[in-house]
Parts: C-alpha cells; sequence; structure tokens
C-alpha cells in the first residue's frame, strides 16, 4: 500500500505516517518543511508543498501521474487560526480565504486528482479527510473560518462516497476534537489542562496514536461498508 499524507511534520499527520511505516507500507508525506521527517526510513518520500500556495499545491498532481500512485490519500493538513467578526472586513477575508485554501480548497483538488487516476486505473482508492468536531458541532465565533472549512470537509466526503461508491472507492471523515498535539499545547498554555478537559467524559484529551489507528484500519480497506462515515474521537465532548 501507498498512502498519501499531507502535513506529516508534526502532530495526527506525523502519527498517521508512522503508523503506515510501522506497518511496512510506502508513505509520500508533505509539509511546508524541507526536512525529511522520516530520513532513515526508505519507505517514506517527502515533498515540501505550501498548501496556502496553489502553485505549490499542483506539485502533488504529478504524484498522481507516476507509475504507481498512492491507493490511499489521507488528507490532514489545516490551519486554524484566529479571526474575531469586529475585526476589519479586510483582515477577515483573509482569514477566511486562507483558511479555505488551505483547509477546504486544496484537499478538494489534490482529491479530484486522487479520483480521477483511481477511475482510470481501476483502483478501489481510499480517501480519508482529517476533519474536526467543530464541522459537526461549530466553534466559537473567532474560529468560525475554520468550522466552516472543516463543515465543508465533511459534506464532500459523503459527496465522493455517494458518487464514486461504483467504482470501488470509498471515503472516510474522522473528526477529532482535542488531540495532545503541538496545536493542543499552545491551548493548555492559554487556557490550561482544566479548560481543555472540563466538558469532556474522559479525564484526557486524546493522543494522536488513536487517530492513527482508525486511519490505518480505513485505509487497510477493512470498512468498506462504512463510506461516507465520520468517525468523532473526542473524548466524548459530544455524542452524535
Amino acid at each position: 500500500m501507498i498512502g498519501l499524507i499531507t502535513g506529516t511534520s508534526r502532530g495526527i499527520g506525523k502519527s498517521i505516517a508512522q503508523k503506515l511505516l510501522n506497518e511496512g507500507h510506502e508513505v509520500i508525506g508533505t509539509s511546508r518543511s524541507t526536512n525529511h521527517e522520516f530520513p532513515n526510513n526508505e519507505n517514506y518520500r517527502h515533498i515540501a508543498c505550501d498548501l496556502s500556495k496553489p502553485n505549490e499545491v499542483e506539485k502533488l498532481k504529478a504524484v498522481f501521474q507516476e507509475d504507481e500512485i498512492p491507493e490511499v490519500l489521507i488528507n490532514n493538513a489545516g490551519m486554524f487560526a484566529e479571526a474575531d467578526f469586529d475585526i476589519s472586513d479586510e483582515e477577515w477575508l483573509a482569514n477566511w480565504d486562507l483558511t479555505m485554501q488551505v483547509n477546504l480548497r486544496s484537499a478538494g483538488l489534490i482529491s479530484k486528482w486522487a479520483l480521477s487516476a483511481w477511475k482510470k486505473a481501476g483502483i478501489q482508492g481510499r480517501l480519508i479527510n482529517i476533519s474536526s468536531r467543530a464541522g459537526t458541532r461549530g466553534d466559537t465565533q473567532e474560529y468560525a473560518s475554520y468550522a466552516a472549512s472543516k463543515g465543508g470537509m465533511t459534506a464532500f466526503t459523503k459527496s465522493i462516497a455517494r458518487s464514486f461508491g461504483k467504482h470501488g472507492i470509498t471515503a472516510y471523515t474522522i473528526a477529532p476534537g482535542f488531540v495532545n498535539t503541538d496545536m493542543a499545547q499552545g491551548s493548555i498554555e492559554v487556557y490550561g489542562k482544566d479548560y481543555l478537559t472540563k466538558d469532556l467524559a474522559l479525564d484526557s484529551i486524546a493522543p494522536p496514536e488513536q487517530i492513527a489507528e482508525i486511519s490505518y484500519l480505513l485505509a487497510s480497506g477493512k470498512l468498506k461498508h462504512a463510506t461516507g462515515q465520520t468517525f468523532h474521537i473526542n473524548s466524548g465532548s459530544y455524542l452524535v
């Protein structure tokens, strides 16, 4: 199995890539960094790509034009930036457009390339989109662009599942809540651990390895009949 995973430099993306590599699969990873995230693993290939720049996203089109193309695409890379409704229209729209470019537009375009290649080659590809609990329950107003982008990703996944299932192609969404990554650590430093766990059913936030486990299960193709579904991993912060 070959998997293309965006955003492998840290957090959830790095954990997913590590899981696939540990299981003996090949990984093509992307991040803005030119550093090779798994320098000692010959099954890892890195592509430096800034998803905020459309011309750099185009680099990934070639991945699906090679002799051996990934049969798994995991759109994980994303951004989370504050934009209060009290700021100027220009600032607010700049945040909105950048968030949509990174979180939704680029993921949609990469998925389009994958789907076209899978159909042409007769590959039963698996598309996995890493969304967020915010895409289902919303977020505070200053992160409305983030919530909207993740809600759009969930709807996009369902559309792919409905449209491409007859081709053997499946699509899934994983919607984490707070995960113990650098992003969450920033919130812990600002608000404290109690703030992040006060509304949870558990007394801790999820480790990224749990997102990697379910990602690997979906990537394996063993849950074909769950296509279109959203898998919520949020420590019981809300129940769907």
